[in-house]
C-alpha cells in the first residue's frame, strides 16, 4: 500500500486577471472569499480553509493539494517517495504559509502533474457562506491531464492509496475514500487540472445554476447529464483561464462492505460511457470518435 491520503485538501491555480478569477468564483460558481493578498486569493465552498488558492500569472501552473493525517503519515511518504526514487521537495516556510499548513512535501506524478502532499492543514471555525446560492455542499474531486494513462494509473495506486472505482476508455476514476471518485485521469497531451468539482445539494441546484449560468452568458460545456460510472447528476462550465468547473449530486459511495466484492468496471470511450442522458460534452478529454461524427 502506497502512502495514505486522508482527503483532498485544495487546487492552486495561476491565472492570468486574478480579479477576473476572484469575480467568477464568487458571483457565478458561488465560493466565499476567504482571503486576499497581493498575488493570491483564497476562496471556499465548505468547512475547509480554502478549496481553490487563485495565483497570479498563468506561470505559477496548477498544484492538487492532498492531506495526510498527521506530521509521522507526512514523513512516511517523503521517505517513501524518496526510497522510489520520486524526487521530493520539502515546503519553505514561505510555501507552507502560503499554503496555511505546517507540513509539505512537494512531488509530481509521471505527467508532470505538481502534487502537494501536506499536513495538518489550516481549519476554519467558520461556517461556509457563498456570495450566491449555488447549494454548494463540499469539494470533492478534480480531473487531471495524463499524458501517459497506465504509468499514472499505477502511481497513484501503488504509491499513493487510490483504488481504481471505474474505467472510461483509459481514463481512470480513482477513490481514496468511500466517495467514487477524488481523482479523475483523462488521456491528453499535457499536465494540468482539467475540472474542478463541487458537490451540490439536489438535483434542483444543478437545474438553477443551469439557467442562472446561462443567463450571465457562462458557457455550458456539458449537461445537464448523469454519469453512469458514478451515478451522479452533473453540470460542467467554462470559467477563466481555461479551467472548466463541475456541480454534481448523488455521487456514489463504495463502502468497506462494499470493498469486499467491489469489482471495476470498464466503460468504453463513447458518449453514453459519460452521460446516460445523451448530453454530448464540449471538453476535449471528454470526447470521442462518435462526438467528432455527430458534431460534423
Amino acid at each position: 500500500m502506497g502512502a495514505d491520503l486522508h482527503d483532498i485538501r485544495y487546487v492552486r491555480i495561476g491565472t492570468e486577471d486574478l480579479d477576473e478569477s476572484i469575480r467568477f468564483a464568487t458571483q457565478m460558481l458561488g465560493l466565499e472569499l476567504v482571503g486576499r493578498e497581493a498575488s493570491a486569493a483564497y476562496l471556499r465552498g465548505d468547512d475547509r480553509d480554502h478549496n481553490i488558492c487563485y495565483v497570479r500569472g498563468r506561470e505559477a501552473g496548477h498544484v492538487l493539494g492532498f492531506e495526510m493525517r498527521d506530521m509521522a503519515a507526512l514523513d512516511a511518504a517523503a521517505a517513501m517517495f524518496e526510497d522510489a526514487g520520486v524526487p521530493v521537495r520539502h515546503g519553505t516556510s514561505d510555501e507552507r504559509e502560503q499554503r496555511r499548513v505546517r507540513g509539505l512535501v512537494t512531488i509530481k506524478d509521471p505527467t508532470g502533474n505538481v502534487i502537494d502532499l501536506v499536513a495538518r492543514p489550516a481549519a476554519s471555525g467558520k461556517r461556509y457562506y457563498g456570495t450566491r446560492d449555488a447549494g454548494i455542499t463540499s469539494f470533492s474531486h478534480v480531473g487531471l491531464r495524463t499524458a501517459d494513462a497506465q504509468a499514472d494509473e499505477r502511481f497513484y495506486t501503488t504509491l499513493l492509496n487510490a483504488k481504481v472505482s471505474d474505467w472510461i476508455g483509459d481514463a481512470a476514476l480513482l477513490r481514496i475514500d468511500e466517495v467514487h471518485h477524488k481523482i479523475a485521469l483523462f488521456p491528453s497531451t499535457f499536465a494540468g487540472v482539467q475540472h474542478v468539482n463541487f458537490q451540490v445539494e439536489s438535483q434542483d441546484d444543478i437545474m438553477r445554476s443551469w439557467y442562472f449560468l446561462q443567463n450571465h452568458n457562462v458557457r455550458i460545456v456539458f449537461g445537464p447529464g448523469r454519469h453512469p460510472t458514478s451515478g451522479a447528476r452533473f453540470l460542467y462550465f467554462m470559467g477563466p483561464d481555461g479551467i472548466v468547473y463541475e456541480y454534481s449530486t448523488g455521487v456514489r459511495m463504495i463502502t468497506a462492505e462494499d470493498e469486499k466484492t467491489y469489482v471495476p468496471r470498464s466503460f468504453p470511450a463513447v458518449p453514453s460511457s459519460f452521460c446516460m442522458w445523451g448530453s454530448l460534452p464540449d471538453i476535449p478529454e471528454f470526447k470521442t470518435e462518435p462526438d467528432i461524427a455527430r458534431a460534423a
